[in-house]
């Protein structure tokens, strides 16, 4: 069984194999009983969203069997939403990132570190 924080680092692996912009991991159980953990990316289109959103449910639910719980913005596809309960996925467009500015509404949340290197032999 993995911890609310082993499913988020994944999570965020998965956007960072993706190519999502601007990937910000915030710990929240100390601000909000919604989750354990927001995880916020950019996609650079419509497209890249749904393909960031469809990798994080690829590795959240199918390799880790953490349930989705709820979905929302998929049709509009510039702010999904993904809850695995422990986990809240927020994907947006660059504008719709910076006209809700989630990092500074959750300014009091913990930044968690996700920095993935490219292991190079």
């Amino acid at each position: 069984m993995n911890t609310p924080k082993e499913i988020a680092m994944r999570a965020a692996k998965a956007l960072d194999d993706k190519k999502g912009i601007g990937i910000k991991l915030l710990e929240v159980t100390d601000v909000t009983s919604i989750a354990d953990y927001f995880l916020i990316c950019t996609g650079s289109s419509n497209t890249h969203v749904k393909t960031l959103c469809d990798c994080v449910e690829a590795e959240v639910q199918d390799e880790l069997g953490e349930t989705l719980l709820h979905r929302e913005g998929h049709r509009g596809g510039t702010w999904v939403l993904l809850d695995f309960g422990c986990l809240v996925v927020h994907v947006f467009t660059n504008e719709t990132r910076e006209f809700y500015d989630l990092e500074r509404l959750w300014n009091d949340a913990v930044e968690i570190p996700v920095n993935f290197e490219v292991n190079e032999e």
